[in-house]
């Protein structure tokens, strides 16, 4: 029978002081609660239903996009409690019979082993909750348990008694629970407490009462449950979700040298005897061969390296591809829609846009490509600009094979340069070169003999006038 599972992102998150919903604030620049549907992807629940306020269109949007119709929804109208956030999903369960997994769509660090052990805890009980010790359990709800150590209730923070909030074993708020029991029970349930509001903790004192039996399974790993309710908290899960990615890395045969200062996503993927130096930054989809060196200070975002790929210092790869063998950087930066072939060179505050870079070319200094398509083996010369717009529109440069660009040379697109021709430095292209011409447009130089001396009197002059 399958297992279907609740995702709980109705909260406001008051505390994140933020005009956006919280479970839609990333960390490590994924939204949290993608890390929730994804879990509850892998763990095959089937169906996922989450469950938003009236006003959480911002998170519709997002998950339908992401995860399409893998995800129901359901609608808490008005909230009154994690208890009846769950009661909201009774009709999109509909025709579920059997297990039930609840989680938070703020809580992104459970592992999928936190949810074996529970649904392992679940078996031949009506209620099982995941529960860990804190030094500090402030703010939790307590594990009630008798002289037996079987579980009685669980208080909330706000309602427990002095004696009770010295207890340190605290719910997680992970819960496996049968579905027909559950509902039926939450549509009883009062809301005689402190909050006003229906407690899905409930659950278990009214199972005790009505001789369910229910299991609490102690986890040691506590920071996996912590919720993310302020800024303080978000940095916090960004850290450890940052520092569990990178170790997977590590552990998949990449060099990472420093991991306190470097940054990856959960879609980023580097091969094997790789190197990411210090100070490196990957997000998005970002896919990058075996045995490159990447960084120091390199940003990389939803882009494709190729293998023996050497990326320098403090370059910018964005939405780009760059082939295998390339060298890039330092200071370089590549911008969405380019692709750089295998063993091009591009380097020192070289700026790609939008244009193809051929095998073996290079563009080593200081240049704006725009809207060019490069072919193999072309030099592009320092200083080099191609002038792709117009004011109104933007227009192509094309550039054939074994061209050779001078330095400091401007093409003013539309422009097509063939095949082996050479532009001669300074020059501005303003028409296509045909292939084996060379193109050169300059002024005449012109020297004046004697001009810096007459020069240096004139400011001797000035700089001492007649007394």
């Amino acid at each position: 029978m399958k297992t279907a599972c609740v995702i709980l992102a109705a909260g406001k998150g008051t505390r994140m002081r933020t005009s956006h919903p919280k479970v839609l604030h990333p960390v490590c620049g994924e939204p949290m609660i993608s890390f929730v549907v994804q879990l509850a992807l892998r763990s095959k629940f089937d169906p996922i239903v989450v469950v938003v306020s009236k006003q959480a269109d911002e998170i519709r949007a997002f998950l339908s996009a992401r995860f399409h119709d893998r995800v129901r929804f359901a609608v808490q109208d008005p909230p009154m409690g994690t208890g009846h956030a769950v009661l909201s999903s009774q009709d999109a369960l509909v025709h579920h019979t059997g297990k039930l997994i609840i989680m938070y769509g703020d809580v992104p660090l459970v592992e999928p082993a936190d949810l074996t052990a529970l649904k392992k805890a679940s078996n031949g009980v009506a209620a099982a909750f995941i529960s860990v010790r804190l030094d500090d359990p402030g703010g939790y709800g307590r594990v009630v348990r008798d002289e037996l150590g079987c579980v009685v209730r669980i208080v909330e923070h706000s309602d427990a008694t002095k004696q009770q909030r010295m207890l340190t074993e605290v719910n997680a708020g992970l819960y496996c629970v049968d579905a027909g029991f559950t509902f039926q029970t939450l549509r009883k349930t009062k809301h005689n407490n402190a909050q006003g509001e229906v407690y899905l903790t409930d659950l278990i004192e009214q199972a005790n009462a009505s001789g369910f039996s229910v299991r609490g399974v102690e986890r040691s790993n506590a920071m996996n449950f912590r919720g993310v309710n302020s800024r303080v908290e978000l940095a916090q899960a960004e850290k450890i979700m940052n520092r569990r990615l990178l170790e997977q890395m590590m552990k998949s045969g990449v060099t990472v040298v420093d991991p306190d200062s470097t940054w990856i996503g959960p879609n980023v993927r580097i091969g094997r005897d790789s190197v990411v130096l210090p100070n490196c930054w990957f997000r998005g989809e970002v896919k990058i061969g075996s045995e490159c060196i990447l960084g120091p200070g390199l940003v990389v975002q939803n882009s494709r390296v190729g293998s023996k790929t050497h990326v320098r210092a403090h370059s910018v790869l964005e939405d780009c591809r760059i082939g295998d063998g390339a060298r890039i950087g330092p200071f370089a930066r590549i911008r969405p829609g380019t692709n750089v072939h295998s063993k091009a060179q591009v380097g020192n505050f070289v700026e790609i846009k939008k244009s193809v870079l051929g095998p073996g070319s290079k563009a080593n200094h200081l240049s704006y490509l725009g809207d060019a398509t490069i072919g193999a083996d072309v030099n592009i010369g320092a200083g080099t600009i191609t002038c792709n717009y117009d004011g109104v529109n933007k227009h192509p440069t094309i550039i054939e094979d074994g061209a050779f660009i001078g330095s400091d040379t401007q093409l003013v697109a539309p422009v097509n340069v063939g095949k082996n021709a050479t532009i001669g430095a300074g020059t501005t292209v303003t028409s296509d070169v045909p292939k084996d011409a060379l193109a050169v447009s300059r002024v005449a130089q012109k020297n004046i003999e004697g001009y810096a001396g007459l020069k240096r009197k004139r400011k001797i002059k000035k700089n001492n006038p007649p007394k």
